[in-house]
């Protein structure tokens, strides 16, 4: 069931656990016992590949993976974590946004300079408590740092045996291009849902043409896709970040998407939000989907998804409703 990586070696599930609410920051929390629970239980049900990077709770949820995965067959699981997006002030770079930190607010910076490269995933090893990381990714490209710069930072990670696989995050076509020139990037994890098509513009198919792996983040559209924020039954904290995300999006466009969803998940019994990672997992040059879960009951549901077969009919059904 396993997925070839791009060119790499490395197999990955076709859905990712995504950890970004694990971390807690801008999220709203989350309570640690839960956290662990959500990543034992998707291991044990077939979602094997985590996702996580030093930003997301300022590495908490690095630490949290490690914690998780103790006693566990490490060759059984893939983890996927990034570097570039850096809290530390006596470690600068290009000043990419605020974020409340302990209360605070504190500057983030976007650096993607080798030797913070290196700094970045010796740290990410201690805090996942391993030898060596699956997938390493630039969190964010870092326009005052040349991309050669990163990509032979990363090449050298690959040739001493810190990481299996080297990969971009929020590259575009012309970017991705770029880092070929210096090494063979592995993957590329960008924004792709329903609601956000954009990169089978020109990214999708370029990726495709060179063998790249195309790592879908937010397919539910952060929850969106659920149908759990339209009909109300959903509610936020006031330092949840998606207060402000989900405005975006045309209500009564959305309520219609859904209601169309719903229909064929009652026929297919399963979920909207199955139905939709099922579908995201099932389109061309896409290798894995991350699906978030804050605990296990929400990481068993995401793994179902797995179990759940859509015919060619049914995939192009799906199609037409979101192109209406």
């Amino acid at each position: 069931m396993k997925r070839q990586l791009g060119t790499s070696e490395l197999q990955v599930s076709p859905l990712t656990l995504g950890t970004f609410a694990i971390g807690g920051l801008m999220w709203g929390g989350n309570d640690k016992k839960d956290s662990i629970e959500a990543i034992r239980e998707s291991i044990a049900h077939g979602v094997t590949s985590i996702d996580t990077a030093p930003f997301y709770g300022v590495g908490l949820s690095e630490e949290v993976i490690g914690e998780a995965i103790k006693g566990t067959d490490r060759s059984k699981v893939e983890i996927l974590t990034k570097f570039g997006l850096v809290w530390e002030q006596d470690v600068k770079g290009t000043v990419a946004f605020d974020a409340q930190i302990d209360g605070k607010t504190v500057p983030i910076y976007k650096n993607g300079r080798k030797e913070n490269v290196i700094r970045e995933v010796e740290n990410s090893l201690r805090r996942l408590q391993t030898d060596y990381i699956d997938l390493i990714q630039l969190h964010w490209p870092d326009v005052e740092t040349p991309v050669s710069e990163t990509m032979e930072a990363m090449e050298q990670l690959l040739k001493s045996g810190k990481v299996r696989a080297i990969g971009v995050s929020n590259y575009d076509r012309a970017l991705l291009e770029e880092g070929l020139q210096t090494a063979q990037i592995h993957s590329d994890q960008v924004s792709y849902s329903m609601l956000n098509r954009s990169i089978e513009e020109e990214l999708l198919p370029f990726a495709m043409e060179k063998n790249v792996g195309i790592i879908a983040y937010s397919p539910l559209e952060r929850g969106l896709l659920t149908g759990k924020y339209s009909n109300g039954t959903g509610t936020l904290s006031s330092d949840d970040h998606r207060n402000g995300y989900f405005q975006q999006f045309d209500p009564q466009k959305l309520n219609t998407l859904l209601q169309a969803l719903n229909d064929l998940a009652s026929a297919k019994q399963c979920s909207v939000a199955q139905l939709v990672l099922v579908w995201t997992m099932n389109q061309k040059g896409i290798t894995t989907v991350l699906g978030g879960a804050r605990n296990a009951e929400q990481a068993i549901h995401n793994a179902q998804a797995l179990h759940v077969q859509l015919s060619d009919s049914e995939l192009n059904q799906i199609r037409s409703f979101i192109q209406n």
